[in-house]
């Protein structure tokens, strides 16, 4: 962990580490002028740096569209619309926030139209800001911004190299109310209440009380939804929608059934925005091979706007989808367990899933943690990948709800094997609990900014999360290398990477002794290689297997220079 500075050197520290972070970017970035530059790192999915927000709650960028559709009644706390939107994700873009933060992918919270009005939930009035409670597939809610909006973000986005994944919902509707009228009785059903006893018992039922179930499972013609082709003739945009379904329904040989209708609407932000992956809601209660159609899907589109955007392509990477299999665990392996059914949803669409296991497996020690995932990773799961948090917007126990271990939450999280996902504010240490708040709404609160500016304790967090992310941004062998420990005491480890002809390798010490400290490298860098250790900034060279370093830090991270 980090040893305890005074403000002003810590000040000192931010500014030095910021010019060294600008003038590394530049270095990268100039390679083609520049023959001694270092060649820009390849993104690859299994490595990504993953930052997921709350659009409602991360920033406030247009004022103008934080009341829209009169939802202005009372609520209950921190379960009305708060004002984030894609034009405050746009401003923290163009700050260049990401960017320090290693940041490689952005996952939003869905952003389509919500329903117009709330429900009681029993603790007080709820509205759908957290963009679950779809209204209007089509359409983006003017709470979270416009089309022009979007297409700015993702353009913005990919010009820093970072991804853009949006959250797809295809199981439920939003909520009835009287404002929000029930799809047709041939797209959703209303009853049963599920009871989680077996594999039907997950998917053919509601969720909850009144969240209409979409009905995944059809594959009957049903015509659209009366409300819907109303509200599209008084938008003017009828004509255009009915032409864009008749030419996806020829062109893919779909039925008209509920699940396609609303997979081409999902469709439709890859081919008009280039987003690039979907993070996939309550996958687990709907039929896999529902998802297996979905990525089809999504690869037929995202191959359609690269043909017509080639100057806009990133990279040759695949779309990419993590499913939400509420409860699978890395343990598990390739399979989910029902009790009476065993799914392999990697087989079904699935690159990645969400690992639910990693804020308990946090608890561990390091070398368990790490062998154990780069274990099941490089044999179990080989070719696929598991995406880690230690905090979300559902989860109730998080590994640090108190945000007492800060520090060891970035540590272990971004020196996992496997995906690493941020939840707005454990850079910054928001709090996730929330004095007059009840269920999930105390994960849920607006992004600490204030803190963020001119707090001292933020800020070593923060450069702490910087550093970690920004080393793993760097190199491919962290999220989805091996992992072999060097020596138990001081504890040091290396990872590396070789596919597709690339080759990585670093060295990394954790609770090491402050000031001065010799680790060994193993086999890693040869004598006379000279190596730097990126979290102080410090150089030195291989001697006899070993490397000394002079630091204030108790983390070394080694890389060649």
């Amino acid at each position: 962990m980090i040893r305890k500075i005074n403000t002003f050197a810590l000040l000192l520290l931010i500014i030095c580490s910021n010019s060294f972070a600008q003038k590394k970017a530049r270095h990268i970035t100039t390679h083609g002028k520049n023959k001694a530059a270092t060649p820009k790192v390849p993104f690859v999915w299994e490595n990504a740096n993953v930052y997921f927000l709350l659009t409602d709650r991360f920033n406030n960028g247009d004022k103008t569209n934080d009341h829209t559709f009169n939802r202005n009644k009372e609520t209950g706390k921190l379960r009305g619309f708060e004002g984030g939107d894609i034009r405050g994700v746009i401003q923290k873009l163009d700050e260049g926030y990401f960017d320090k933060l290693g940041t490689t992918v952005i996952w939003m919270t869905p952003i389509v139209e919500q329903i117009h009005d709330g429900v009681d939930e029993g603790t007080g009035l709820t509205y759908g800001f957290h963009g679950y409670w779809t209204r209007d597939w089509s359409s983006l809610d003017p709470s979270f911004g416009t089309k022009k909006d979007l297409a700015e973000l993702v353009q913005k986005a990919h010009a820093k190299g970072i991804r853009i994944m949006l959250d797809a919902v295809i199981n439920h509707t939003g909520p009835v109310t009287s404002e929000d009228p029930v799809y047709p009785s041939d797209w959703v059903r209303t009853s049963p209440k599920c009871t989680y006893q077996s594999y039907d018992t997950y998917i053919n039922c509601t969720l909850v009380d009144n969240l209409p179930d979409v009905k995944t499972e059809s594959n009957e013609n049903v015509s659209l939804p009366p409300f819907l082709v109303e509200k599209w003739i008084k938008e003017g945009r009828y004509n255009e929608e009915i032409k864009g379904l008749t030419d996806f329904f020829t062109k893919t040989g779909y039925p008209r059934a509920p699940k396609y209708y609303i997979m081409k609407w999902l469709a439709d932000y890859i081919t008009n925005y280039g987003i690039d992956g979907y993070r996939v809601d309550t996958a687990k209660h709907v039929k896999e091979d529902v998802w297996a159609d979905f990525r089809k899907i999504c690869d037929n589109a995202f191959a359609e706007y690269k043909k017509k955007n080639p100057s806009k392509v990133l990279d040759n990477n695949p779309f990419f989808m993590v499913g939400e299999v509420y409860g699978y665990g890395i343990n598990g392996k390739k399979l989910y367990d029902f009790g009476d059914k065993k799914v392999n949803y990697f087989e079904n669409g699935f690159t990645g899933l969400i690992n639910f296991s990693f804020p308990s497996d946090a608890k561990m020690g390091y070398e368990e943690l790490f062998s154990k995932y780069s274990s099941i990773l490089n044999n179990d799961l080989k070719s696929n990948t598991v995406m880690n948090y230690i905090s979300s917007h559902d989860d109730s126990n998080p590994f640090d709800k108190k945000r007492e271990k800060t520090f060891e939450s970035a540590t272990k999280l971004l020196l996992a094997p496997g995906i690493s996902q941020t939840y707005y504010g454990d850079e910054s240490g928001r709090s996730l609990d929330i004095a007059g708040t009840q269920g999930d709404a105390t994960l849920r609160s607006d992004m600490n900014w204030d803190d963020v500016k001119s707090n001292p304790i933020t800020a070593e967090i923060a450069l702490h999360w910087q550093k970690l992310s920004n080393f793993r941004k760097n190199h491919l062998a962290i999220g989805a290398g091996m992992h072999s420990k060097i020596s138990s005491t001081p504890y040091v480890f290396s990872r590396t990477y070789a596919k597709n002809n690339i080759n990585d390798a670093v060295v990394i010490g954790l609770d090491l002794p402050y000031g001065k400290k010799e680790i060994s490298v193993g086999s890693i860098f040869k004598d006379g290689t000279k190596v730097k250790d990126t979290y102080s900034g410090k150089t030195t060279s291989v001697v006899n297997g070993k490397i000394t370093i002079d630091s204030s830090f108790s983390i070394l991270l080694i890389e060649k220079m």
